[in-house]
């Protein structure tokens, strides 16, 4: 494998591009993105946010540097993607020395972890999304410099790893498409319920609810305490546990129970709120915090995976943006908001049927899952045997 420890600022690969202007000319309009870099506006967002006035957005051509903020989110890259486009007169655009470095690879370079603590540790300014990385600063942050065949070379191993990702993702997206599908066909649109099932608020089917412990913490020796970054659509992330060591009153209080339903209680982001899963025992006891709301349905009457799929529908959502309010920033739903959601109640047998398709499925999940993990876990070590 290669390594370099030829290591150069990044001032001596850059230099601020001269500023063009879109005018009265026609350009495809890019956004940055954290995870993808700058993609079309169009592939980012549903409907075009960008504003109607677009002469004053910068043009960038290809291979150029665009740094966007806040950049300890890693929010920059080489635009890859057309001969010319334009962004927002935010961003920075800058010229790359393509004889030294390959903008690619520069652009992992400066989003790899070494970059981004580099960022963190020199932000200047006190309100979080609003610091600031002064320019200097920027330009003295250390990159390595292979040769271009060693950097051609990187590229491909690294990219190699980044598609087998995105080929596993792709794959678990389209087993929870298919769980989608299976839902529609055994039970139909809820909103128009078209097989005329009883409906009723989940208030009528809910025999317990319990938000949880307010309590932070993190202890290497503690019981897992589960936050609302673990709690997903339809599953939950054990990935990165939060421990806590608790009292016997907590650990009364808040333990969860087999087959306990969760709700997103609270979030910055409306989005956020609402998202549920079925709580499966995992073999040690999980806890939950109070930005989670856990409830148990009437098993006679409503199944957790049914209600996952239901809640998680288009249907379920728009029943629950109903229920949430917001206060000081934040966006929240309560018990009774919860507990006022109409739900579809197929035959509990339908139910079931529907359950046991899912769990072969997750069966699938798991299996794809470990390997993307372990893919993952190898591509995080290439990127830091190659840029630190």
């Amino acid at each position: 494998m290669l390594k370099t420890t030829n290591l150069v600022t990044l001032g001596t690969l850059i230099k601020p591009a001269k500023t063009i202007r879109c005018g009265n000319d026609s350009y495809p309009v890019l956004s940055m993105t954290m995870h993808n870099g700058l993609v079309f506006q169009d592939d980012k967002f549903k409907k075009e946010i960008a504003s109607k006035d677009k002469s004053d957005y910068k043009v960038v051509y290809r291979n150029q540097l665009v740094v966007s903020f806040p950049i300890d989110e890693g929010v920059l890259a080489a635009q890859r993607i057309v001969d010319a486009g334009i962004v927002s007169p935010a961003y920075g655009i800058w010229d790359i020395d393509q004889s030294r470095i390959i903008p690619e690879f520069l652009e992992n370079a400066l989003r790899c972890e070494r970059a981004i603590a580099y960022y963190k540790a020199k932000l200047r300014g006190s309100t979080a999304r609003r610091r600031s990385l002064p320019t200097p600063t920027l330009l003295e942050f250390t990159v390595p410099l292979p040769s271009l065949e060693e950097q051609k070379t990187i590229l491909k191993v690294v990219n190699k790893a980044k598609k087998v990702i995105g080929y596993r993702k792709q794959q678990l997206s389209a087993l929870d498409d298919l769980i989608k599908a299976r839902f529609v066909e055994m039970f139909g649109d809820p909103e128009t319920n078209p097989k005329g099932w009883r409906k009723k608020p989940l208030s009528d089917v809910i025999t317990a609810a319990n938000n949880g412990m307010a309590r932070r913490g993190n202890d290497e020796d503690g019981n897992i305490v589960m936050r609302l970054v673990e709690l997903q659509d339809g599953y939950i992330d054990y990935s990165n546990p939060n421990r806590i060591v608790l009292t016997q009153a907590e650990k009364k209080r808040y333990l969860l129970n087999d087959k306990d339903f969760l709700f997103a209680r609270v979030n910055g982001n409306p989005d956020n709120v609402g998202r549920c899963a079925v709580f499966y025992d995992i073999g040690e006891p999980v806890f939950h915090n109070d930005h989670i709301i856990r409830v148990h349905f009437n098993d006679n009457a409503l199944d957790g995976p049914f209600a996952s799929a239901l809640l998680n529908s288009e249907y379920g959502k728009r029943q629950l943006r109903n229920q949430i309010k917001t206060s000081a920033g934040q966006y929240t739903v309560s018990q009774d908001g919860i507990g006022a959601i109409v739900a579809i109640l197929p035959p509990l047998e339908l139910q079931l049927q529907f359950a046991a398709f899912v769990a072969q499925i997750d069966k699938s999940k798991s299996v794809i899952q470990k390997s993307l993990d372990e893919t993952q876990l190898l591509f995080d070590s290439l990127m830091q045997q190659y840029f630190g």
